[in-house]
């Protein structure tokens, strides 16, 4: 049983912009380097924050609406990693990292969520009266 999720166009509402804790989605895929040495620490790391972060891999090469995906989310190069809260992006990072710096972010991230649900509004319509 893995601690993640892989997403793509299909789930991508339900599974991030629906997500009521800190989502960690992982832009990455097959031909990137520092992704195939990054996935192991990814894996890993998600054990540890089990029920405190939905961690998410979405690989921007396996159909071109994960490139678009991808794109329109300002991903310019993988891995990226971006963090989410209430569908909202909240922060990321790009390039790797080793574990202990993958962790400081998540906790450093963590601190920062708290501070996203007590500002965290309702996303409503602008209407012209």
């Amino acid at each position: 049983m893995t601690n993640y999720v892989d997403v793509n166009s299909a789930n991508w509402e339900s599974e991030v912009s629906k997500s009521e804790i800190l989502t960690l989605v992982y832009f990455w895929h097959d031909e990137c380097p520092w992704c195939l040495r990054l996935n192991p620490i990814f894996i890993e790391i998600t054990e540890g924050f089990r029920g405190k972060i939905k961690f998410v891999k979405l690989n921007i090469l396996e159909s071109e609406t994960n490139r678009e995906m991808a794109t329109n989310l300002g991903v310019m190069g993988t891995p990226t990693m971006m963090f989410f809260c209430h569908g909202r992006s909240t922060g990321q990072t790009v390039g790797f990292m080793t574990k202990e710096q993958l962790e400081q972010v998540l906790r450093d991230m963590l601190q920062k969520y708290k501070t996203c649900l007590l500002q965290s509004t309702e996303l409503k319509p602008f209407y012209v009266v």
